[in-house]
């Protein structure tokens, strides 16, 4: 205890959650928790009838409380009593904690996990693969409106990981992303304010049936992204905020401290023990939960100190600039602890600004993150597809820049949870035009996003075009799919998506110049792009774009090799409800010069299309022996 005590307080411990909370052994409970500044804590809870000196807590050094307890048992309900300097006691719940009462309730209970895991074989395959060299396409899921029972109440998480597993896989995704499950009180934060760091929330049911959600998507070859939250935490009297009755796990000073906006409060990163507790709480979801990688919520609200504030209302560091330098360290640990935890995690960084690096080991001056969601490319690109094609040629900057820092970092493009509320509209809704332009912009866009350099994020709904926006109190409208225009969009979205899969040129040389080489990147008038993306082997899938309704027809662009090129995908396909006749399109090249190539081809592009073209194989020679 002693060893990990000095590292707690060193700001280096990775395991706290091994030595803090509630840790039940037969019929007696050991309760540990940290509070500097109390005068006093104890347990308290149904077993001595909440009296706050039945169990008064031992101060063990260090700031830690300790206390053990016989005659208790699973599921057990108790919470801390802590007394502050002003002699206010205060009735808070445990910050380790593996379970608790289901919302609005909040007491702590005890539990222990007699879960075994079913995923050897996921793991090792995950041990063996390259993730910069796979093909990621993540759909992102809020566990309680995905979909519902029929009385309207909310699944289980088994009865959501049977369903969502089957979907998943019929629609051709690698992995999830959960917004966050850890415990939360309000339910209009969708789970981005935190109240149990080290919990699932038991809205859906415990901590092992959470496991065994992992589990079933893992048994079904999904990975697993939970999205989690070290920007700030809520102000509830019962949770993390002035823990001790002072600033215990936050920033003393407001102006450090609040996010006001937000109604929260930000953590204190220069604080060892601080560190300690979120860095244990990051390793915990890969060790105990299996998770696949952390999508880490507001990075840019812990990397700048003025982010979201005035003039006069942040603290410059101590170089004076804006810069949280004590956020960099801790974000730089927790991604080493990441990966020391599990080599192959995807470690998402959710940043919105231009900080250099963040896909960069901390040795090389980086954040350590392996991923960032690509916000640049999101905002051009929602902004471009909501115009109106006639205007689209004044904006082809918004098409095309993206391209120019496609590897400067790892990129997950993403069409989040964030995109389709508040007023911005649903996907479909964001498309201009009549109903059916609408279908047919928006399949011009996934496709696009597919051919794009980077990994993909789509959430729910969008997949078979939602009208609406999403409700977190509402499931999915499903009912849409009795259309056969969201029918068929659905079914659209499940071969683009296998088709990503299947082909290697779109994904497994994401990260450099060599698997992407320009066409045309200035046709503006006609709002036409194309572009190469290129695998290891040197096959090729040439990408043409036609953001306005209007066909060319005979239009020339070059090509690297001659031969035959045939079209092998067309968002445009009769089968999708376009207007151009299915089936594969042959076009052989010319020895014309064009675009920097001494090979050209001519082809027809439809109105509002994104097409996919592959050079046929050269036919062998038949030998005269």
């Amino acid at each position: 205890m002693k060893e990990f005590k000095n590292r707690f307080s060193a700001g280096s411990a990775q395991d706290a959650y091994k030595y803090l909370g509630s840790f039940l052994k037969g019929n007696t409970a050991t309760f540990r928790v940290w509070a500097p500044n109390a005068e006093s804590v104890a347990v308290v809870g149904d077993f001595n009838s909440w009296d706050p000196v039945s169990d008064i807590m031992k101060n063990i050094g260090y700031g830690i409380w300790e206390k053990k307890i016989n005659g208790l048992k699973n599921y057990d309900v108790y919470k801390y009593a802590v007394t502050g300097r002003d002699g206010r006691t205060v009735l808070k719940s445990d910050p380790y904690a593996r379970h608790y009462e289901t919302a609005p309730a909040n007491a702590s209970k005890l539990y222990n996990s007699c879960y075994k895991w079913n995923d050897e074989e996921w793991q090792t395959s995950k041990k063996s693969k390259n993730i910069y060299e796979s093909p990621v396409n993540i759909y992102e899921v809020h566990a309680g409106s995905w979909k519902h029972f029929e009385g309207g109440n909310t699944y289980d998480y088994v009865t959501l990981a049977r369903e969502l597993a089957k979907y998943v896989k019929k629609m051709n995704y690698t992995h999830i992303e959960l917004l966050p499950v850890t415990e939360y009180p309000f339910e209009g934060s969708w789970g981005y304010q935190v109240s149990g760091y080290f919990a699932p929330t038991s809205r859906y049911g415990t901590p092992d049936d959470f496991k065994k959600f992992v589990d079933i998507m893992h048994e079904n070859n999904i990975g697993v992204i939970l999205d989690w939250v070290p920007a700030h935490f809520p102000k509830d009297e019962f949770g993390l905020y002035r823990f001790d009755g002072t600033p215990c796990y936050e920033y003393a000073d407001p102006r450090k401290g609040e996010h006001k906006e937000w109604g929260t409060v930000v953590f204190d990163y220069a604080r060892p023990e601080v560190k300690s507790f979120l860095v244990s709480s990051a390793v915990f979801w890969l060790k105990e939960y299996h998770a696949d990688g952390l999508r880490v919520d507001a990075v840019a609200s812990m990397l700048y100190l003025d982010y979201g504030r005035q003039g006069g209302e942040w603290v410059p560091n101590s170089y004076g600039g804006r810069e949280n330098l004590e956020a960099v360290e801790f974000l730089k640990a927790v991604n080493t602890a990441a990966f020391a935890a599990d080599p192959s995690v995807m470690m998402i960084a959710e940043e919105s600004t231009a900080w250099p690096l963040v896909t960069k080991p901390p040795h090389d001056g980086g954040l350590g993150f392996n991923f960032k969601w690509n916000m640049g490319w999101m905002n051009d690109m929602l902004r471009y597809m909501s115009l109106d094609p006639y205007f689209r040629k004044d904006n082809h900057d918004c098409l095309t820049f993206s391209f120019f820092y496609a590897f400067s970092e790892n990129f997950v493009l993403p069409i989040s949870h964030d995109e389709v509320v508040h007023g911005k509209c649903s996907m479909i809704e964001k498309m201009p035009g009549e109903y059916d332009m609408k279908f047919a912009s928006l399949r011009a866009f996934y496709a696009y996003m597919a051919a794009h350099p980077g990994k993909k994020l789509l959430f729910m709904g969008q997949e078979f075009a939602q009208f609406i926006e999403w409700n977190y109190k509402n499931q999915l409208d499903w009912l849409l799919l009795d259309y056969a225009a969201h029918k068929n969009m659905q079914k659209y979205v499940a071969e683009l998506n296998g088709f990503y899969l299947k082909n290697p040129e779109f994904w497994q040389i994401d990260y450099s110049w060599d698997g992407f080489g320009w066409i045309s990147n200035d046709d503006n008038t006609q709002s036409i792009i194309s572009f190469r993306r290129i695998d290891k082997k040197g096959n090729e899938i040439i990408t043409v774009c036609n953001f306005v309704p209007v066909s060319r027809e005979n239009y020339r662009i070059g090509i690297p090799k001659k031969g035959t090129y045939r079209r092998v995908f067309c968002s445009q396909s009769t089968k999708y409800g376009g207007s151009e006749p299915a089936g594969v399109k042959s076009y052989k090249s010319e020895s014309i010069p064009m675009h920097g190539f001494e090979n050209s081809v001519v082809i027809d592009i439809p109105a509002m299309s994104v097409s996919y073209y592959k050079l046929s194989p050269a036919k062998k020679q038949k030998s005269n022996k």
